[in-house]
């Protein structure tokens, strides 16, 4: 017989509230909803402004460098650059060191919309209202978690 509320025990190895999966998933999923307001003044979803953080860390990036910076499948990335080059942030080109290889490069107004995207983490740390050492500690720890996950034993 399944077990109320009330008569779950924090040992309970199949309890909801107990699976890491689960605070996971629903803290992705709220902490990505915070962003869509504030993302949608630039045009831009949550993962292509991943797209445009990376690219503003660093141009040209190849799809292959995109697609392994982001930890994204290349045929998730791919309508993903389609857009925002639509939009008018970015370019695709071949590469004229490798044809096979496609480069990524900012536009003038991907360039340009750094500057407003640089309000962006300020105003998720104020609707979080959490200490940033906290949220660098959990940064960390979720850095180690995705680490742990991917190690090959």
């Amino acid at each position: 017989m399944p077990r109320t509320q009330d008569e779950r025990r924090p040992d309970d190895l199949l309890a909801l509230e107990n699976q890491v999966c689960f605070g996971l998933a629903v803290a992705a999923r709220s902490v990505i909803a915070l962003y869509r307001p504030v993302l949608e003044p630039l045009s831009l979803t949550h993962p292509q402004y991943l797209v445009m953080l990376a690219l503003w860390e660093r141009e040209p990036r190849s799809v292959r460098d995109l697609s392994e910076t982001l930890a994204l499948e290349p045929a998730t990335l791919s309508p993903l650059l389609k857009r925002l080059e639509a939009t008018g942030y970015l370019e695709r080109r071949r590469s004229t060191a490798d044809e096979r290889a496609l480069e990524v490069r900012l536009t003038p107004a991907g360039r340009e919309l750094r500057a407003q995207a640089e309000k962006v983490p300020r105003s998720i740390v104020a609707q979080l209202g959490l200490p940033i050492s906290e949220l660098e500690e959990l940064r960390d720890s979720l850095q180690r978690i995705t680490a742990a996950a991917l190690r090959d034993d």
